[in-house]
């Protein structure tokens, strides 16, 4: 290692020309990768739900669908729109009452089954399908030129509407969320670390990182907006504290060594072998996400574990290369730290432990309680502003013509146009369906279907399936949809065996019980595989139990709030949070008890061990919890998109409580379980020393 850390400030120079010459390709990365959207996408090609949508767009040529409400429109200039509409590419027909009667038929003398499927009040209603999929590219430019032609008279409702407005709404808030992450982080550096400048460089260098990992994207071929608007945020936020550690042992390489070359080359070694093994927990944490069904976790936890990695590389390269670079202006910049002592603090947590003990008795059950009841919502326009246009259109869309969600049926064509007739009879029947419109229901039982014209036919016939329009008044996600979904199957089964229900709402219904199980699955096997990891670098079996049940009572804690303030979380939000706090925080407690095992090594009695450990460890462990703190807290003020807003507020706040659980009643911990640690710990007798502990951060001496 010493090898390397020399040939590391040998090539500074060099090292710093090719990094920023890495700018380029990456840029040009980022650039291509193109970013989705949509949520239910991340869903397995394996559901019948996909497996519909598919179908859908293969045999009708239709992916995605919006429903448009006209308003205050004369007829023949709804007719003028909708041809209008029919001539934008990707357009691929627009179902209007006209086709089922000649327009110059008076609207009120139709059928009122079809008059008031089309028409409230002054508002009429017409569905639009487009021959690309929900969160295509195509399909949000022509979302985008459906609502210029429309003009401010007509309302675009629907998935693909509400992807559009996601898409720009991020865009608009992504880069504010990168100045808010670092200014904020800059800002505690400077008042808690020794120098004006450093922090600079820190951003410099962790900058780089994300510049890197976001541009190698591009070989994922594309990256959900969640992971694109987190990822920048979170890597700045859980690889900050390597910098603060190589420049830790910096300064104190340099007080024992006036060399500085010589002094960084020894900061390089001891960086590696510490933040190095420290990663893992960090890394296992994302990597877990992997291993859902659900696969926005794998987008988020490949993006996330790779960014951990440059910024790994980035922390023994770049960092060193640049600190010497700048040693001059740095020496200038040093001040005094804001960081009070903690050794009064300290001798009250390791003699007055069974405080903290109780505290821990008396909150975990109510915690744990509030974790497991914390509740969630799927329905992915909740986590949008309500004056967005397509929540506008959704809300008339509700309130005009009582249709909260549509659902499309896929049934044989094959089935005489009886059986059809009978089962969109019954379809029509179930609680909540407004309506239920297929080819057999616009002609009867008896009429033949050659009055149609061939548009309405092509529209809702193939050689395949019959496609059948269901309007339904309740909304995506709720029970009552549920429920409903489960009894227009139910019905479609009888007649066909094949059918299928497809649509926003059946999707989601899917999501909802494939995440339920994805929380499961991550939760233990980011438990299991941070566990193993804290077993193999402390050589204890009793430690990995201590650390990890601490840093869950935290999580506990941090996601059971929302169950007591009567909050509601988008679904991903728990997911990501438990493994994301347990895997990033969990070197709070490691650095603690690196300190704590060494002295009681040397034989110390466990107060004083205690003592020792709280009051070295402590200023780390706040700079760290800190940081992470700024990074995600003004990102979580300030985005109007909840998904990622609550995603911040709870990292943010997870990492407070994680610090407080590690400062108090961690020490508690090792107080009331030391003889069964002494008796468990292999290295208990041996004097560790700090480069073999696997600790990212390091108390500042």
């Amino acid at each position: 290692m010493s090898k390397f850390g020399k040939a590391i400030v040998k090539l500074r120079i060099p090292i710093v020309i090719i990094c920023l010459l890495l700018i380029i390709p990456s840029l040009l990365g980022i650039i291509n990768t193109r970013i989705n959207y949509d949520m239910l996408d991340y869903l397995p090609s394996s559901m019948e739900t996909v497996k519909g949508q598919n179908i859908l767009l293969d045999d009708f040529g239709k992916g995605a669908f919006s429903l448009i409400i006209v308003q205050g429109m004369e007829q023949k200039d709804v007719s003028s729109l909708k041809d209008k509409i029919k001539q934008i590419e990707h357009v691929d027909s627009v179902l209007w009452y006209d086709d089922i009667a000649d327009a110059s038929v008076p609207m009120e003398i139709l059928p009122s089954k079809y008059y008031d499927a089309f028409n409230s009040g002054d508002a009429t209603l017409m569905a639009v399908f487009f021959d690309t999929s929900t969160s295509a590219d195509a399909t949000i430019e022509a979302i985008q030129q459906v609502r210029a032609v429309a003009g401010q008279q007509c309302f675009v409702s629907g998935m693909s509407a509400m992807v559009t407005d996601l898409k720009n709404l991020a865009e608009q808030e992504e880069p504010i969320y990168v100045l808010m992450a670092v200014v904020l982080a800059c800002a505690v550096m400077m008042l808690f670390m020794d120098s004006w400048l450093v922090p600079i460089i820190f951003l410099a260098s962790i900058g780089l990182a994300i510049l890197y990992n976001m541009g190698t994207n591009y070989f994922l071929g594309e990256i959900s907006y969640i992971t694109k608007a987190l990822s920048a945020v979170l890597q700045l936020a859980v690889t900050m504290d390597y910098s603060i550690f190589l420049w830790h042992s910096y300064c104190e390489e340099k007080d024992k060594n006036p060399d500085h070359k010589v002094a960084m080359a020894h900061a390089i070694t001891n960086t590696i072998r510490s933040v190095a093994g420290s990663s893992l927990t960090t890394i296992a944490g994302f990597i877990s996400l992997c291993f859902m069904s659900y696969t926005l976790g794998f987008n988020l936890g490949v993006v996330m574990a790779k960014g951990v990695l440059f910024g790994v590389i980035g922390c023994v390269t770049t960092l060193p290369a640049m600190i010497l670079l700048l040693d001059k202006p740095l020496e200038k910049t040093m001040h005094k730290a804001l960081m009070p002592k903690f050794d009064r603090l300290a001798n009250f947590i390791a003699k007055r432990s069974w405080i903290f003990l109780i505290v821990f008795v008396l909150i975990v059950g109510p915690a744990f309680y509030g974790y497991n009841n914390t509740k969630t919502y799927y329905e992915l326009s909740k986590s949008l502003p309500d004056d967005l246009s397509y929540a506008v259109a959704n809300k008339m869309l509700t309130q005009d013509f009582d249709i909260a969600t549509t659902h499309m049926a896929l049934v044989s064509a094959d089935l005489s146009q009886k059986d059809t007739s009978d089962m969109i009879d019954e379809l029509g029947k179930v609680d909540g369906i407004k309506q239920a419109i297929g080819l057999d229901s616009l002609v009867g039982r008896d009429v033949p279907e050659d009055i149609l014209p061939d548009s309405i036919k092509d529209m809702l016939q193939s050689d395949k399936y019959k496609l059948l329009l269901i309007n339904s008044e309740y909304k995506v996600a709720s029970e009552q949809v549920n429920n409903q979904i489960n009894e227009l199957t139910k019905i479609l089964k009888s007649y066909d065996q094949n059918a299928m229900l497809i649509g926003e709402a059946s999707v989601t219904k899917d999501m909802i019980r494939l995440t339920d199980h994805d929380f499961d699955v991550v939760t233990t096997i980011s438990i299991v595989a941070i566990f193993i990891i804290i077993a193999l670098t402390l050589r204890s079996f009793s430690l990995p139990v201590i650390l990890v049940a601490v840093i869950e009572f935290a999580i506990f804690i941090n996601l059971g709030i929302p169950y007591y303030t009567d909050a509601s979380l988008p679904f991903i939000t728990p997911i990501c949070i438990s493994t994301i706090q347990l895997g990033s925080t969990v070197d709070y407690a490691i650095l603690m008890t690196n300190r704590y095992v060494k002295e009681r090594s040397l034989g110390h009695p466990k107060h004083h061990a205690i003592s020792i450990a709280i009051s070295t460890s402590a200023p780390s462990i706040i700079v760290s919890a800190l940081g992470f703190f700024a990074a995600t807290f003004g990102v979580a003020l300030y985005s109007n998109i909840d998904m990622i807003s609550s995603m911040c507020k709870l990292m943010a706040r997870g990492a407070i409580i994680s610090m407080l659980s590690v400062i108090f009643i961690l020490p508690a911990m090792f107080n009331l379980f030391d003889k069964v640690i002494c008796k468990t710990t292999f290295l208990y007798k041996m004097h560790r020393s700090s480069s073999a502990l696997p600790a990212r951060l390091e108390e500042s001496k």
